[in-house]
């Protein structure tokens, strides 16, 4: 089974909060990601916030297991973890 990413965006009134589920073979993981309309503009590049989020956690997935991810946290505190976040989404 190769490794699924599913994000469920919800409007919020300043942006989207966003359930996040990774499935692999190991199993599955369950996160919650809130995007600011700030974040968006900043991250997005002219991408909606499930592309976006979705290819954060793609991102994510490249240097940590699913297990290692935060279960609830704000999409630019990647950037904390990963200085490199920025330039490379």
């Amino acid at each position: 089974m190769r490794t699924e990413i599913t994000v469920r965006p919800t409007p919020t009134k300043d942006g989207f909060s966003c359930q996040v589920e990774i499935k692999e073979a190991r199993g599955r993981s369950s996160h919650l990601v809130r995007v600011s309309d700030d974040e968006l503009r900043r991250y997005g590049r002219g991408r909606g916030v499930e592309e976006l989020v979705t290819a954060s956690f793609w991102f994510l997935l490249e240097r940590e297991p699913p297990s290692s991810i935060l279960a609830a946290f704000d999409l630019s505190t990647i950037g904390r973890y990963f200085p490199e976040f920025e330039e490379r989404i």
